[in-house]
């Protein structure tokens, strides 16, 4: 069960590079909610799709890579990190933890992502 929970969490993942929103909510309980370290507070499933659609024209590609993954029952927690590259030509990563909680029917009913943005070519010290 638990390499079925990682399989979702990737299953995600791999739905909002390709702007497949449709399958990244089907993923999702109706209840889901998504929490960031951004200050913003928890918002719906529904919420935090929406407003990755209305980013991702200013997104030419993303990928996630997946470092590791640990799970326990009814839980996934992940380091990844999203490379992006913008239409205007900016790239850069968001390095990222992201626990995923399930319900009982396997879908994702909790996203906490804790992320940083590097800008390409690193920090400045």
């Amino acid at each position: 069960m638990s390499q079925d929970l990682k399989d979702k969490a990737v299953a995600y993942l791999r739905a909002l590079e390709n702007r497949d929103w449709k399958t990244a909510r089907a993923l999702c309980a109706g209840t889901a909610t998504v929490w960031h370290n951004d200050g913003e507070g928890e918002q719906s499933i529904e919420e935090n799709i929406a407003g990755m659609e209305g980013r991702i024209e200013s997104i030419a590609s993303m990928r996630y890579d997946i470092l590791r993954q640990l799970s326990q029952p009814g839980e996934v927690l992940q380091q990844h990190v999203v490379r992006v590259a913008t239409t205007s030509g900016m790239r850069g990563e968001v390095h990222a933890a992201v626990y995923f909680g399930f319900d009982d029917a396997g879908q994702i009913r909790r996203i906490e992502e804790y992320a940083n943005f590097v800008p390409a070519g690193g920090r400045d010290s």
